[in-house]
C-alpha cells in the first residue's frame, strides 16, 4: 500500500512540474532580431575585447564598439548596417574568449517573457579538423527597443 501511495505522489509531483513548465513556455514570445554581423575577430585579442555580453542603447557606445572591433581589421565593412535608430532599436553584442583555432561561433535565441528579454547564448565549437589560427567569435544583432531588462542565459 505504501508503495502505491509513493508512486501516485511521485506522478502528481512530476505532472505538476510539467504543467508549470508548459505554462511558462506559453508566456514566451520570440523577439524578431536583425543580424548585423556574426563571425570572428582575427587580431589574436589585439582588439582588447574581453568575453562579454553587451546591451547597447546609444550611438556613442555603438560607435566605440565599432572602432574597437576595427582596430586590427575593418570588420564593420561587413556589417549589414552601422546606422542604428536607438529610439527604436537596441543592440545585443556577444563576444567569446579568444580561441586557439578556427571554426568557433556563437548562436543566439532571443525571446520575451512578461518580466525580461532573455538572450539564450550558445557557444559552438568546431567538430573535426579546424584551422590553427587564433579567432574570437562574436554575434551582433538589433532588437526592437523594449522596457524589459535583458538577461543572458547559457
Amino acid at each position: 500500500m505504501k508503495i502505491h501511495i509513493l508512486i501516485i505522489l511521485a506522478l502528481v509531483v512530476v505532472s505538476c512540474k510539467s504543467n508549470t513548465m508548459t505554462q511558462n513556455n506559453a508566456k514566451m514570445a520570440t523577439v524578431e532580431s536583425v543580424l548585423i554581423s556574426k563571425g570572428n575577430l582575427y587580431g589574436a585579442g589585439s582588439e582588447g575585447i574581453t568575453k562579454q555580453n553587451t546591451v547597447i542603447d546609444n550611438n556613442s557606445d555603438w560607435m566605440d564598439l565599432i572602432t574597437q572591433m576595427d582596430t586590427v581589421n575593418k570588420v564593420s565593412d561587413n556589417f549589414s548596417e552601422t546606422e542604428i535608430d536607438f529610439s527604436k532599436y537596441t543592440i545585443i553584442a556577444v563576444f567569446n574568449d579568444v580561441r586557439g583555432s578556427g571554426g568557433n561561433s556563437i548562436a543566439l535565441d532571443i525571446y520575451n517573457t512578461s518580466e525580461n528579454t532573455i538572450v539564450k547564448v550558445e557557444y559552438i565549437s568546431p567538430t573535426g579538423n579546424a584551422t590553427s589560427v587564433m579567432t574570437q567569435p562574436y554575434y551582433i544583432s538589433k532588437i526592437p527597443k523594449q522596457n524589459l531588462p535583458v538577461v543572458f542565459e547559457y
